[in-house]
């Protein structure tokens, strides 16, 4: 067999298994075994290359930076699980109950709240879904608005920190977790603030779409409001402070971070009285699965990419990526388009074990920062969540939404947040300082910096560099 085209049908190896239906672990550990026994016998593929495999699963399985995925999995199911959302909610909508989209302002403001501390989509957009979409209906608010508010603020929790998808993305660049969180900090936040721009709008040009909330309906008022909201907020913006802010300053490191976070959450439940063995028990087992499935994937990942590289696939994909106009520009453009039709199709954790190893040594030729590339590709991914027909947001919403939300209405609603997300994808792509602070000003400025890239450096855990 012709050794230029046995990468190519690897790829679509892979591609023809997901589509079959294949768990994602097992199609890419089948397929990279598949074409090594396939290499093996035509001659193309060294056989020694597979002894490394066991210390490459070793090096994921004890790489300290991915105990933080467990850590805010397990924090922010039990914050989900002790009623934190609801009270932010019933809170926040009082105080902006008085304007018109207030309910989705306080539903924006909350999953930009929840992101900070859960760092869980499904979790943020089921909690939301059943406790203030049946309020907004109520109230008067347009279906579609108030379907794609929800789903939109759900899933803030990609690109807010700290984001389960910052830390597989900073593993699979072989960048620093904590350098990821501060990079899409700003980012993140002007994601908020242009979702709560865009429900100004409607309220200006469609007022009847977004009213405000009956006075019958404004409970508290005063004092009694602001010692509510003091309340009600210290405790999640404290936990917010004790996980990113030790984050930030360089006291902990993020899977430190995690730990105090879990902690923190438990805490907060306990102190609510909501911390029962039933709950914790949902919560650990949850986070086992989660933790589970992201372990798997990433050592099918291992084995994919090291039979890959073995059949020159890294070769390959690096001569695709020369031919494209436009350089470094030219080379951005298409990935952000190709994660983005990927999305249609698959979530992010797999977009990021199986495109993220594919590109990330050409992106390093081309001398793109790994936080700017990385943060970049987040914001992108999040747009998955959000793709009719197979957003898994839209999902969650309709799971929980009153028999009157027809799926139509969640997909239109959808689409204007989407747009949004994509602005955001061209604002970093356009000013790579929204990332890094003394980046260049624009992206065409980047130049192409040759270097010898090692590529081991981005299939292994930093240890065993």
């Amino acid at each position: 067999m012709d050794a230029e085209i046995l990468a190519p049908l690897m790829f679509l190896g892979l591609v023809t298994f997901l589509l079959l239906g294949y768990p994602v672990a097992f199609a890419l550990a089948a397929n990279g075994l598949l074409f090594a026994g396939i290499g093996i016998a035509s001659g193309l593929f060294d056989l020694s290359l597979l002894s490394a495999l066991p210390e490459r699963v070793y090096g994921i399985v004890a790489n300290p930076t991915l105990l933080a995925i467990p850590f805010f999995a397990f924090m922010g199911l039990i914050l989900e699980r002790s009623g934190m959302a609801e009270d932010l909610l019933d809170t926040i909508g009082q105080l902006f109950g008085s304007l018109r989209g207030g309910l989705a302002y306080a539903v924006i403001l909350v999953g930009g709240l929840l992101a900070a501390t859960t760092g869980v989509v499904a979790a943020t957009v089921i909690a939301m879904g059943l406790i203030s979409l049946p309020m907004m209906l109520r109230y008067g608010y347009d279906k579609r608005l108030a379907s794609g508010v929800i789903a939109a603020s759900g899933t803030l929790a990609q690109i807010v920190p700290p984001s389960l998808v910052l830390i597989v993305l900073a593993d699979q660049l072989g960048a620093s977790v904590g350098d990821m969180y501060k990079g899409a900090l700003i980012p993140g936040l002007a994601l908020v603030g242009l979702y709560l721009l865009y429900v100004f709008g409607v309220t200006l040009f469609r007022p009847h779409a977004a009213p405000a909330m009956p006075a019958s309906a404004r409970t508290l008022h005063g004092p009694a409001l602001l010692l509510r909201v003091l309340t009600t907020l210290l405790p999640p913006l404290v936990l917010i402070f004790l996980v990113l802010g030790t984050i930030f300053i360089g006291v902990a490191t993020p899977t430190e971070g995690g730990a105090m976070g879990a902690a923190g959450a438990l805490l907060l439940a306990l102190l609510r009285g909501r911390l029962s063995r039933l709950r914790l028990t949902q919560a650990m087992d949850s986070t086992t699965r989660l933790t589970t499935f992201v372990i798997f994937i990433l050592i099918g990942s291992t084995i994919f990419t090291l039979v890959f590289r073995g059949l020159d696939g890294d070769v390959w994909v690096e001569h695709l990526f020369d031919q494209l106009p436009g350089g470094v520009l030219g080379f951005l453009i298409i990935v952000n388009l190709m994660v983005f039709i990927l999305a249609f199709f698959l979530d992010f954790f797999e977009i990021a074990f199986i495109v993220v190893p594919l590109v990330a040594p050409v992106a390093a030729k081309l001398g793109i920062d790994p936080i700017w590339f990385g943060v970049m590709l987040a914001v992108n991914m999040q747009t998955a969540f959000m793709h009719p027909p197979f957003g898994f947001a839209l999902f969650y919403l309709k799971s929980v939404a009153p028999k009157s939300i027809r799926t139509a209405d969640i997909y239109w609603g959808a689409i204007p947040f989407l747009v949004i997300q994509l602005i955001m994808v061209a604002v970093v792509l356009a000013f790579p300082q929204v990332v890094l602070r003394d980046a260049p000003p624009d992206a065409s400025s980047v130049t192409e910096i040759p270097i010898d890239v090692d590529p081991d450096a981005y299939y292994l855990p930093a240890e065993w560099r």
